[in-house]
């Protein structure tokens, strides 16, 4: 890929009614790059019990096998592979697809990494603002409320 090609993770140019440029809309296409980045994935506690639960194990067996200190000591996150990658990792697929934290969930829509464009593959799509509202609380599991307002936090910043 040259940089002819790069894809800006937001958008340029048109501002959305939150004052942030119009983001493209990044269709996941389940490449798994996201899932390879070393890096920390935060779990909140009800995380921790619905990744229990699908795993058919307790908590405090969930936590003893897939869980580690962050790196504040403020809270768990997943332990990763020596190479990096998530714990959950298999192959090319997410063993906890359905269960996968809301960090998890966000990417690539929510998040702001600039080492996505060029290891994601998910497809750009341009839209609407509120169609962009819409497809991302459709795909993270957030509300459109919620998704607003993440937008409109990146205003204040």
């Amino acid at each position: 890929m040259g940089p002819e090609d790069a894809r800006p993770f937001l958008g340029i140019g048109r501002r959305t009614r939150y004052g942030t440029p119009v983001p493209n809309f990044y269709e996941c296409q389940r490449c798994t790059a996201c899932c390879r980045w070393p890096g920390q994935v935060r779990l909140t506690d009800a995380e921790i019990v619905r990744l229990a639960d699908f795993l058919e194990l307790g908590e405090s067996e969930f936590i003893q096998r897939f869980t580690r200190l962050t790196h504040d000591r403020r809270g768990l996150a997943l332990q990763e592979k020596p190479s990096g990658a998530c714990v959950f990792l298999m192959g090319n697929d997410c063993s906890v697809q359905s269960a996968k934290p809301q960090q998890c969930r966000d990417f690539p829509n929510l998040w702001r990494e600039a080492e996505a464009e060029n290891q994601c593959q998910a497809i750009p799509r341009t839209l609407g603002d509120e169609e962009y509202v819409q497809r991302v609380a459709q795909v993270t599991g957030r509300t459109a409320e919620a998704v607003r307002e993440i937008l409109r936090s990146r205003q204040r910043t």
